[in-house]
C-alpha cells in the first residue's frame, strides 16, 4: 500500500502497520530508489473542469466512450451500470445487479461493456446500446479494475498483479507484476489505459500510478490529495479513471463524491 507524505528531509522508509507494508514518501516531489538512479516523480494535477456526480454511486468503475461516460458502481442491493451524460450527470441508462453481486469495473470494447464483479468469480458482457446481457465469463480471484488496451482485456484483483484477457474468449494471455522501486504495489484498483500506459488508483489513497504495461513498473504517481476533502466516511475514496483520447482529458472521480474532475498533469 501506498502513502504520500509530505516531509521536510528526504529519505524513504519501509514500516509494518497491521501486518502491510506501507511506503512513506519523505520527499517533496520523487523518490529515489536505492538499485536505480532514475527518480520516480510524484507529480501535481491541475483541476480544469468540475462536473456532477451521483452521490448515491459506489463508483467501482469508470470509462469514456463516444461522449458519454459508463460507470460501474458496487455494494450488494445497490450494484450497477451506468451511462451518465458529462455536463449535467443525467442518469440515461441503468442496469442494476442482481442484489448477490457487488459490482466493480467496466471496460468498452467495440459495442460491447465489460463489467466485473468482486468475489463472485463472475464478469457481465452487455450489448452497449441497450445493456443487454450478452453473456457472463468465468473471473478468476477477485474482481476489481478492468480496461482494455486496444487489443486485450487488462484486470486488477486487489494484488500486485495485472492480467492480459483475449476480450473475445476471457482467456489469460499474460500478466505482470506491478513494482515501484522493485517493491510489490499493492491493491490496485481502477484501472484506465492512456497514452500507452496503464493508469490505476490505489485502494484508500490518493495517489494514481502510472504503469509501463511491458515491465510493470511505475513510471510515476500523481498526488491528488487536495481533490476532495468533504469526506464523511472512510469508504469515500478516489476511485474512477475516464479517458477521452478525442479530446485528450482525464476525469477522475470517488465513491459517493458529489463531483466528478477533469484534471491536467503537471509533467
Amino acid at each position: 500500500m501506498i502513502e504520500i507524505q509530505r516531509q521536510k528531509t528526504v529519505s524513504k522508509h519501509l514500516i509494518k502497520s497491521a501486518g502491510v507494508l506501507t511506503f512513506l514518501w519523505l520527499a517533496c516531489t520523487c523518490v529515489f530508489a536505492a538499485s536505480e538512479s532514475v527518480p520516480v516523480p510524484l507529480n501535481q494535477v491541475d483541476v480544469v473542469s468540475v462536473f456532477p456526480h451521483d452521490t448515491a454511486a459506489f463508483t467501482q468503475g469508470l470509462t469514456w466512450h463516444d461522449g458519454f461516460l459508463y460507470e460501474g458502481t458496487g455494494r450488494n442491493g445497490e450494484s450497477s451500470l451506468r451511462k451518465v451524460e458529462l455536463e449535467s450527470g443525467e442518469l440515461l441508462n441503468r442496469h442494476n445487479l442482481n442484489r448477490r453481486y457487488f459490482g466493480e469495473g467496466v471496460a468498452v470494447v467495440d459495442d460491447k461493456i465489460y463489467q466485473l464483479t468482486w468475489q463472485s468469480h463472475l464478469g457481465f458482457v452487455y450489448d452497449l446500446e441497450n445493456f443487454t446481457q450478452q453473456k457472463t465469463f468465468f473471473v478468476a480471484g477477485e474482481g476489481w479494475g478492468i480496461t482494455h488496451d486496444g487489443e486485450k482485456l487488462i484486470i486488477s484483483d486487489g494484488s500486485p498483479t495485472l492480467r492480459f484477457l483475449d476480450a473475445d474468449t476471457q482467456q489469460e494471455i499474460s500478466r505482470i507484476d506491478v513494482t515501484l522501486d522493485g517493491d510489490p504495489v499493492q491493491y490496485l484498483n481502477e484501472l484506465e489505459f492512456i497514452n500507452g500506459e496503464i493508469w490505476a488508483n490505489i485502494w484508500y489513497q490518493d495517489v494514481i500510478v502510472r504503469i509501463d504495461p511491458q515491465t510493470g513498473k511505475v513510471n510515476s504517481m500523481l498526488d491528488l490529495s487536495g481533490l476532495y476533502a468533504g469526506r464523511r466516511s472512510r469508504d469515500e475514496v478516489l476511485n474512477g479513471i475516464a479517458w477521452d483520447e478525442e479530446g485528450q482529458r482525464v476525469f477522475v472521480t470517488g465513491k459517493l463524491w458529489p463531483n466528478l474532475y477533469e484534471i491536467q498533469v503537471r509533467e
